[in-house]
């Protein structure tokens, strides 16, 4: 199997996403702080700056996924919609044990 430049990305980009997970799962409490004040913010900016690429057109549908023939025709949220709802909520109360975080402040 050829290594192309997206598999090379995508291999980094898990395994960073591994490293930080495995540190905040075993991390003392200094590398949970450092992991929330300089790691957090990066992933919230990469996770908003996806999003940005999903905002729904005049029409209310994703105007990246709904290329194709086969796209959805009525409004509604694209796959990386539901996908971090999903994942920001739902998931993230099983996981989290009572400690997630709906709002702050």
């Amino acid at each position: 199997m050829a290594v192309t430049v997206f598999s090379q990305l995508d291999k980094s980009l898990h395994s960073h996403l591994a490293t930080l997970t495995d540190l905040a799962q075993r991390g003392d409490d200094q590398t949970a702080l450092v992991l929330a004040r300089v790691e957090l913010p990066r992933v919230v900016a990469v996770v908003k700056a996806l999003l940005d690429e999903h905002q729904p057109d005049e029409h209310g549908r994703c105007a990246t996924c709904k290329r194709g023939w086969f796209s959805r025709r009525l409004p509604a949220p694209c796959r990386a919609y539901l996908s971090a709802q999903l994942i920001l909520t739902v998931v993230g109360q099983e996981t989290s044990h009572g400690k997630h975080l709906r709002s702050v402040g």
